[in-house]
């Protein structure tokens, strides 16, 4: 379960660095301004906060492509991944000063009548929370493959990725594209933030807890390669909660920094972006 909500997290996250070489640091902060929009949502109306999303996916969309033709595109190629983090390490900063000052520092949590339900599969006890959140990762994730493998902008993105100078020779507008890849991935924030405000407790400061696993899980996925975060996701968000049994929850949490190391030991292109990436 946890598995496939890093997953849907890190898609977005791989997506930007495949298709312009930026590291984006602010989306964690983008996952957690959703979580806020949901939780604000289910306040104010009473409504399911997955209704939310009817609102936040088109205009994260529309953020992420404003974000990338106003502010990165000006950025130097030769110099696009170093000053990329310093940009969305400060969006990040921005998001969570803004985040403070409208809701404050206080712990924010959205009381759900199945809250604290569970549904019994074969002995284990499956929170429902946990089973809508990954229901709707998996459906985000199956939409995501259909759009990259199935229509002519798909086509166009996994050209772009590949090798971007032969997309230019085909007559691809690769510029245009990358902001129409940079809204997709953000997009991905606006689903996975809604996903997770169902279980855990929200603050400003939040999405420096989840940034450094995200960025482990797409270096050990193979950077650039969708499928290859989506299997690593799985496998290391598996591996968290089977360490929490004998170690806790928060030295459960380095399993992903040791991965990240052994992977920039052993394997620096990642365990399963070259393969899967040619296929992709």
């Amino acid at each position: 379960m946890l598995g496939g909500l890093y997953a849907l997290l890190a898609s977005g996250l791989t997506m930007y660095f495949g298709i312009m070489r930026v590291v984006m640091l602010a989306h964690s902060a983008a996952i957690i301004l959703s979580a806020y929009i949901a939780w604000r949502f289910a306040t104010l109306t009473g409504l399911d906060p997955m209704l939310s999303l009817l609102g936040t996916v088109p205009v994260f969309f529309l953020m992420g492509f404003l974000t990338q033709r106003l502010l990165v595109s000006r950025l130097r190629p030769a110099t696009m991944s170093m000053m990329s983090v310093l940009l969305t390490f400060a969006i990040a900063l921005i998001i969570e000063g803004l985040l403070g000052y409208f809701f404050t520092g206080t712990q924010r949590r959205i009381n759900l009548p199945y809250g604290t339900a569970s549904v019994n599969v074969l002995g284990a006890s499956l929170p429902v929370v946990q089973i809508i959140s990954f229901l709707l990762a998996t459906v985000s994730m199956a939409a995501l493959y259909v759009v990259l493998k199935k229509t002519r902008f798909g086509w166009a993105l996994r050209a772009t990725i590949q090798h971007k100078e032969a997309a230019q020779l085909v007559g691809i507008n690769t510029e245009r594209l990358s902001g129409y890849g940079f809204g997709l991935g953000l997009a991905t924030a606006a689903v996975g933030g809604a996903a997770l405000s169902l279980q855990v407790t929200i603050y400003p400061s939040l999405h420096w807890h989840w940034i450094g696993p995200l960025m482990a899980i797409i270096v050990v996925g193979g950077l650039g390669s969708i499928p290859g975060a989506a299997i690593a996701a799985l496998v290391l968000g598996t591996m968290r909660v089977m360490l929490e049994i004998p170690f806790g929850p928060t030295w459960a949490q380095t399993i992903f920094f040791v991965a990240l190391f052994v992977t920039l030991m052993v394997r620096p292109q990642g365990f399963f972006g070259g393969r899967l990436a040619q296929r992709f």
